[in-house]
Protein backbone atom coordinates (compact mmCIF):
# COMPACT_ATOMS: atom_id res chain seq x y z
CA UNK A 1 0.00 0.00 0.00
CA UNK A 2 3.14 2.16 0.76
CA UNK A 3 4.44 1.98 -2.37
CA UNK A 4 1.46 2.58 -4.35
CA UNK A 5 1.04 5.77 -2.49
CA UNK A 6 4.48 7.04 -3.72
CA UNK A 7 4.45 4.93 -7.35
CA UNK A 8 3.34 8.36 -8.51
CA UNK A 9 5.59 10.49 -7.27
CA UNK A 10 8.76 8.60 -8.28
CA UNK A 11 9.29 11.35 -11.33
CA UNK A 12 8.84 14.15 -9.97
CA UNK A 13 11.03 13.38 -7.00
CA UNK A 14 14.14 12.91 -9.17
CA UNK A 15 13.24 16.47 -11.33
CA UNK A 16 12.59 17.95 -7.26
CA UNK A 17 9.41 18.73 -7.59
CA UNK A 18 8.18 17.58 -4.65
CA UNK A 19 7.17 19.63 -1.91
CA UNK A 20 10.08 19.24 1.32
CA UNK A 21 7.47 17.37 3.40
CA UNK A 22 6.59 15.36 0.64
CA UNK A 23 9.93 15.03 -0.86
CA UNK A 24 11.05 14.04 2.86
CA UNK A 25 8.25 11.52 3.02
CA UNK A 26 9.80 9.16 -0.45
CA UNK A 27 13.32 9.71 0.65
CA UNK A 28 12.47 7.90 3.73
CA UNK A 29 10.25 5.49 2.51
CA UNK A 30 13.17 4.76 0.02
CA UNK A 31 15.72 3.92 2.84
CA UNK A 32 12.82 0.84 3.83
CA UNK A 33 11.39 -0.35 0.70
CA UNK A 34 13.92 -2.37 -2.03
CA UNK A 35 11.60 -2.46 -4.20
CA UNK A 36 11.46 1.52 -4.88
CA UNK A 37 14.58 2.25 -3.74
CA UNK A 38 15.91 -0.12 -7.33
CA UNK A 39 13.26 1.53 -9.51
CA UNK A 40 14.37 4.95 -8.52
CA UNK A 41 18.05 3.63 -9.33
CA UNK A 42 17.09 2.21 -12.69
CA UNK A 43 15.49 5.77 -13.41
CA UNK A 44 18.48 7.44 -12.32
CA UNK A 45 20.98 5.64 -14.62
CA UNK A 46 18.34 6.26 -17.71
CA UNK A 47 17.79 9.89 -17.09
CA UNK A 48 21.97 10.15 -16.81
CA UNK A 49 22.07 8.39 -20.03
CA UNK A 50 19.78 10.39 -21.48
CA UNK A 51 22.06 13.37 -20.57
CA UNK A 52 25.08 11.78 -21.60
CA UNK A 53 23.74 10.94 -24.97
CA UNK A 54 22.38 14.77 -25.55
CA UNK A 55 25.72 15.60 -25.17
CA UNK A 56 27.65 13.27 -27.27
CA UNK A 57 27.24 15.03 -30.56
CA UNK A 58 28.53 18.63 -30.13
CA UNK A 59 30.41 20.85 -32.97
CA UNK A 60 33.86 20.77 -32.23
CA UNK A 61 35.95 24.12 -31.96
CA UNK A 62 37.38 23.67 -35.53
CA UNK A 63 33.91 23.30 -36.75
CA UNK A 64 32.84 26.73 -35.25
CA UNK A 65 35.79 28.32 -36.49
CA UNK A 66 35.42 27.14 -40.01
CA UNK A 67 31.70 28.85 -40.14
CA UNK A 68 32.28 31.76 -38.29
CA UNK A 69 35.23 32.00 -41.31
CA UNK A 70 32.55 31.79 -43.77
CA UNK A 71 30.46 34.15 -41.94
CA UNK A 72 32.28 37.00 -41.99
CA UNK A 73 34.11 36.50 -45.60
CA UNK A 74 30.51 36.62 -47.02
CA UNK A 75 29.89 39.48 -44.60
CA UNK A 76 32.95 41.38 -46.01
CA UNK A 77 32.71 40.68 -49.63
CA UNK A 78 28.82 42.17 -50.02
CA UNK A 79 29.72 45.20 -47.56
CA UNK A 80 31.45 48.35 -49.26
CA UNK A 81 31.66 52.34 -49.44
CA UNK A 82 29.86 54.12 -46.43
CA UNK A 83 27.68 50.62 -45.91
CA UNK A 84 30.47 48.98 -44.92
CA UNK A 85 31.56 51.94 -41.93
CA UNK A 86 28.06 51.68 -41.01
CA UNK A 87 27.52 48.58 -41.01
CA UNK A 88 30.63 46.68 -39.89
CA UNK A 89 30.53 47.76 -36.34
CA UNK A 90 26.96 46.97 -36.13
CA UNK A 91 27.60 43.89 -36.87
CA UNK A 92 30.83 43.29 -34.69
CA UNK A 93 28.36 44.42 -32.00
CA UNK A 94 25.69 41.88 -32.94
CA UNK A 95 28.56 39.02 -32.60
CA UNK A 96 30.03 40.21 -29.68
CA UNK A 97 26.38 40.28 -28.15
CA UNK A 98 25.95 37.14 -29.24
CA UNK A 99 28.63 35.51 -28.27
CA UNK A 100 28.73 36.77 -24.88
CA UNK A 101 24.92 35.34 -24.64
CA UNK A 102 25.84 31.99 -25.82
CA UNK A 103 28.72 32.23 -23.70
CA UNK A 104 26.78 33.13 -20.37
CA UNK A 105 24.32 30.37 -21.93
CA UNK A 106 26.18 27.76 -21.88
CA UNK A 107 27.93 28.38 -18.28
CA UNK A 108 24.26 28.54 -17.08
CA UNK A 109 24.02 24.83 -18.71
CA UNK A 110 27.23 24.02 -17.65
CA UNK A 111 25.91 25.02 -14.04
CA UNK A 112 22.72 23.21 -14.32
CA UNK A 113 24.42 19.78 -15.77
CA UNK A 114 26.49 19.74 -12.87
CA UNK A 115 24.01 20.40 -10.39
CA UNK A 116 21.53 17.95 -11.92
CA UNK A 117 24.56 15.32 -12.03
CA UNK A 118 25.25 15.96 -8.35
CA UNK A 119 21.49 15.80 -7.09
CA UNK A 120 21.56 12.45 -9.45
CA UNK A 121 24.43 10.82 -7.34
CA UNK A 122 23.12 11.96 -4.27
CA UNK A 123 19.77 10.54 -4.67
CA UNK A 124 20.98 7.40 -6.31
CA UNK A 125 23.51 6.66 -3.73
CA UNK A 126 20.51 7.14 -0.78
CA UNK A 127 18.38 4.27 -3.03
CA UNK A 128 21.25 2.12 -3.46
CA UNK A 129 21.27 -0.68 -1.15
CA UNK A 130 25.06 -0.42 -0.76
CA UNK A 131 25.41 3.44 -0.21
CA UNK A 132 28.70 3.42 0.93
CA UNK A 133 31.92 1.34 0.70
CA UNK A 134 33.29 1.99 3.74
CA UNK A 135 30.59 2.30 6.77
CA UNK A 136 31.94 4.09 9.67
CA UNK A 137 31.13 7.26 11.49
CA UNK A 138 35.31 7.24 12.93
CA UNK A 139 37.43 9.67 10.42
CA UNK A 140 40.33 7.90 11.30
CA UNK A 141 38.95 5.07 9.43
CA UNK A 142 36.86 6.44 6.54
CA UNK A 143 40.02 9.08 5.42
CA UNK A 144 42.64 6.62 5.07
CA UNK A 145 40.71 4.12 2.95
CA UNK A 146 40.54 6.80 0.13
CA UNK A 147 44.60 6.63 -0.11
CA UNK A 148 45.35 5.07 -3.18
CA UNK A 149 42.04 5.57 -4.61
CA UNK A 150 42.51 8.94 -5.51
CA UNK A 151 45.18 11.76 -6.10
CA UNK A 152 44.51 13.73 -3.78
CA UNK A 153 44.40 13.97 0.60
CA UNK A 154 41.95 15.93 2.34
CA UNK A 155 40.90 16.12 6.59
CA UNK A 156 37.63 15.40 7.97
CA UNK A 157 36.20 17.27 11.04
CA UNK A 158 35.52 16.47 14.00
CA UNK A 159 31.83 15.95 14.90
CA UNK A 160 31.42 14.89 18.77
CA UNK A 161 29.11 18.03 20.17
CA UNK A 162 27.22 19.07 16.34
CA UNK A 163 24.19 16.82 15.92
CA UNK A 164 26.25 15.29 12.37
CA UNK A 165 27.12 11.90 12.17
CA UNK A 166 29.83 10.77 9.68
CA UNK A 167 27.78 7.47 8.04
CA UNK A 168 30.93 6.56 5.79
CA UNK A 169 32.37 7.09 1.88
CA UNK A 170 32.43 5.98 -1.37
CA UNK A 171 34.13 6.91 -4.74
CA UNK A 172 32.37 8.64 -7.32
CA UNK A 173 33.37 10.56 -10.58
CA UNK A 174 32.17 13.70 -11.71
CA UNK A 175 32.75 14.98 -14.66
CA UNK A 176 34.61 11.77 -14.83
CA UNK A 177 37.40 13.03 -12.05
CA UNK A 178 38.03 10.79 -9.30
CA UNK A 179 36.05 12.07 -6.00
CA UNK A 180 35.55 11.32 -2.28
CA UNK A 181 31.73 10.83 -2.00
CA UNK A 182 31.11 10.96 2.07
CA UNK A 183 27.70 10.49 3.57
CA UNK A 184 26.87 12.65 7.07
CA UNK A 185 23.33 12.26 8.92
CA UNK A 186 21.89 14.76 10.86
CA UNK A 187 18.56 13.80 12.24
CA UNK A 188 16.44 12.20 9.39
CA UNK A 189 18.31 13.95 6.97
CA UNK A 190 21.14 12.83 5.00
CA UNK A 191 23.77 14.83 3.33
CA UNK A 192 26.25 14.10 0.17
CA UNK A 193 30.04 16.09 0.62
CA UNK A 194 31.67 15.70 -2.77
CA UNK A 195 35.54 16.50 -2.96
CA UNK A 196 37.52 16.51 -6.06
CA UNK A 197 40.57 18.50 -7.53
CA UNK A 198 38.93 21.70 -8.47
CA UNK A 199 40.82 21.60 -12.17
CA UNK A 200 38.19 20.90 -14.67
CA UNK A 201 36.73 24.08 -16.35
CA UNK A 202 32.97 23.28 -16.06
CA UNK A 203 33.65 22.32 -12.05
CA UNK A 204 35.80 25.97 -12.04
CA UNK A 205 32.77 27.97 -13.44
CA UNK A 206 30.71 26.68 -10.60
CA UNK A 207 29.94 30.01 -7.95
CA UNK A 208 31.19 29.67 -4.10
CA UNK A 209 27.97 29.71 -1.95
CA UNK A 210 24.54 28.33 -1.56
CA UNK A 211 22.41 27.40 -4.87
CA UNK A 212 19.19 25.80 -4.93
CA UNK A 213 18.06 22.47 -6.99
CA UNK A 214 14.21 22.59 -6.26
CA UNK A 215 14.25 20.86 -3.48
CA UNK A 216 17.88 20.41 -3.26
CA UNK A 217 20.04 22.26 -1.62
CA UNK A 218 24.35 22.92 -2.30
CA UNK A 219 27.07 24.51 -1.05
CA UNK A 220 30.27 24.88 -2.92
CA UNK A 221 33.50 26.67 -1.67
CA UNK A 222 37.32 25.69 -2.83
CA UNK A 223 40.41 25.41 -0.28
CA UNK A 224 43.50 24.02 -0.94
CA UNK A 225 43.24 23.56 -4.75
CA UNK A 226 39.92 21.04 -4.01
CA UNK A 227 36.42 21.71 -4.78
CA UNK A 228 33.81 21.08 -2.06
CA UNK A 229 30.06 20.30 -2.90
CA UNK A 230 28.08 19.81 -0.38
CA UNK A 231 24.21 18.43 -1.59
CA UNK A 232 21.04 17.67 0.81
CA UNK A 233 17.39 18.26 1.42
CA UNK A 234 18.06 19.86 5.07
CA UNK A 235 17.71 23.44 6.27
CA UNK A 236 20.20 26.08 4.91
CA UNK A 237 21.70 26.75 8.77
CA UNK A 238 22.23 23.06 8.69
CA UNK A 239 24.09 22.90 5.39
CA UNK A 240 26.01 26.35 6.25
CA UNK A 241 27.18 24.53 9.75
CA UNK A 242 28.38 21.24 7.82
CA UNK A 243 30.04 23.28 5.61
CA UNK A 244 32.03 25.50 8.19
CA UNK A 245 33.14 21.78 10.13
CA UNK A 246 34.40 20.72 6.85
CA UNK A 247 36.38 24.24 6.42
CA UNK A 248 38.06 24.58 9.73
CA UNK A 249 39.14 21.09 8.99
CA UNK A 250 40.67 21.78 5.75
Amino acid sequence: MACEQWQGDLDRYLDGELATAEAAGLAAHLRTCAACAAEVLERVQLKRSIQIAGTRYTASAELRKKISRSVTAKSKSGITGQWRLVFVPALALVVATLVLTAYLGQQRTARQRIYGELVDLHVSTLASSTPVDVASSDRHTVKPWFQGRIPFTFNLPELAGSEFTLLGGRMAYLEQIPSAHLIYQIRKHYISVFILPDRAAEIKSLPSGTADRLSFRMESWTQNGLRYLVVGDTSEPDMRALAKLLRDAG
